[in-house]
């Protein structure tokens, strides 16, 4: 046989393979270390996400492959370019980002999470998921999602004796189990109708397939589809988000609202830009479908957490998180009608990287007033301004980048993007249900945004600020503010060369 795998080009898989390889090193650690000496663990974790982070520097001189067929150079099964960089980046910040709200989190936590074990499915997800932007065959793209996907499920479900907990970990689990079974016999047929896993063999060869075979094919893309549709969140397959991310640990709530999210839209870019293009006309629709549905059951949703007065911060944050998932498909849904399918992914990746950077800021301050109030309900948010000024501020602001409102430019920014893509794709129909949209999300991001300078109930509630927490509050209200002055960064940021 000519088609084995030749050489490969460390470099290249370094970020994963360190992050993996730390995961492993702090696993092995943990059964010598010493409870008193458990949190070195933390900072040897956030230190290994922090050097994966900085490995993506030396492969931006241009573009690198490996795991190439020897008969076949130019077919490959990871290759690492811009498109692949930029969410490497986005994953691995992410992950460093939850790390640091980690290292609190487990300090505060009572021994109600083994250190060892978290600090290892963190680095193991993170991993996993920084190989998925890479993978440019199907087995590698769902080996790289279920490695990102069943530490998480550990995660969500790690905490002792916690009920509510365990019934998360289980609706995430089995809802992400159901995705991958349809994933994989979506996958099966395209593979029976090709003869191929690679991505850009199978673009190639399923525009010839035989007359017989179409139904199958067609099939094919769909179920894979849908299987991808579970990972990103999309209705109707989001029932598993507002259980899981109130059960979870907070930092985990973080992790899985952007790094999960980057996972499974990274995938989704594969599957249809790369693998697919011929099959637009099946897998427009519905995307385009998909986003309209999936913007307004979220902020709808989030809407509706305003009927009972002690409704949880966290769990309107995740409603939310299901209508960014519903911006975030917008680009790619017309990428299909666009001749500038590029611009339009680059318009996916651009708003993916600014709600990155500001729905993490507005966790770490949920985790700052969570560490005094342990339900975190939005009214424990009121007269935050009084107690720590500079955390209500910065939420504020997160809150209003994410509303898309002065001064938070970057939100504005990013939605202006997305909205231009539709619009440029003809999109007209779904451009309009966005700004609907837009307007609906304004009434919870500003009732909140209000709540927090209104006089507090009794005595304000100091907060001490940890070192950690600190840390990731500062960087993503820095990475904010500046975007914010320079919003045309992200654009050329997420320039990606995806062909």
């Amino acid at each position: 046989m000519s088609s084995v795998v030749q050489s490969v080009d460390w470099l290249a898989i370094a970020p994963p393979t360190l992050a993996a390889v730390v995961g492993l090193a702090v696993l092995v650690a943990d059964l010598f270390t010493t409870e008193r000496n458990k949190a070195l663990l933390g900072w040897v974790s956030v230190v290994g996400l922090a050097a994966s982070t900085l490995l993506l520097l030396p492969l931006l001189d241009g573009d690198r492959s490996t795991f190439c067929l020897t008969g076949d150079p130019g077919v490959c099964s990871y290759t690492v370019d811009r498109f692949t960089l930029v969410i490497q980046f986005l994953v691995l910040g992410g992950a460093l980002l939850a790390a640091l709200l980690s290292v609190t989190a487990l300090k505060d936590a009572d021994k109600g999470l083994p250190e060892g074990e978290y600090w290892f499915l963190l680095l193991s997800s993170a991993a996993g998921a920084a190989l998925l932007p890479a993978s440019r065959d199907l087995a590698t793209l769902i080996v790289a999602l279920e490695v990102a996907s069943l530490p998480a499920f550990a995660l969500v479900g790690l905490r002792y004796g916690d009920r509510k907990s365990s019934e998360a970990a289980l609706k995430f689990f089995l809802s992400s189990v159901t995705a991958t079974a349809v994933s994989l016999m979506g996958i099966s047929f395209v593979y029976a109708s090709t003869g191929t896993l690679y991505l850009t063999q199978v673009a190639d060869r399923i525009q010839h397939v035989d007359g017989q075979l179409h139904t199958l094919t067609q099939t094919g893309v769909v179920l894979t589809l849908v299987g991808f549709a579970f990972k990103t969140a999309a209705v109707p397959f989001h029932f598993w988000v507002p259980d899981t991310y109130v059960g979870a640990p907070l930092p985990i709530a973080a992790y899985l609202s952007v790094v999960g999210k980057a996972v499974g839209f990274s995938g989704l870019i594969l599957v249809t830009v790369v693998a697919l293009p011929s099959y637009a006309d099946v897998w427009g629709p519905a995307l385009a479908a998909l986003a309209a549905l999936t913007m307004t059951v979220g902020n709808v949703g989030a809407l509706r957490q305003q009927a009972t007065r002690a409704y949880s911060a966290v769990r309107l944050l995740a409603w939310s998180s299901v209508g960014q998932a519903g911006y975030l498909l917008v680009p790619i849904a017309a990428a299909a009608y666009s001749e500038d399918a590029e611009g339009a992914i680059g318009s996916t990746v651009a708003y993916a990287l600014m709600y990155a950077a500001v729905n993490l800021g507005a966790f770490a301050v949920a985790a700052l007033v969570g560490r005094t109030r342990s339900l975190n309900r939005i009214t424990d948010y009121r007269g935050l301004y009084a107690s720590n000024p500079l955390a209500a501020l910065l939420l504020a602001f997160f809150l209003l980048c994410l509303a898309g409102l002065p001064p938070g430019i970057i939100g504005l920014f990013a939605k202006v993007t997305v909205f231009s893509a539709a619009v440029d794709a003809g999109l007209g129909w779904l451009a309009v249900v966005m700004a609907v949209n837009v307007v609906i999300a304004l009434f919870y991001y500003l009732q909140w945004t209000a709540l927090l300078f209104r006089a507090p109930e009794g005595e304000p509630v100091r907060h001490r600020v940890p070192a950690p927490l600190t840390a990731a509050i500062a960087v993503t209200a820095i990475l904010g503010i500046v975007l914010s002055g320079a919003p045309q960064m992200v654009l050329r940021f997420t320039d990606t060369a995806l062909f």
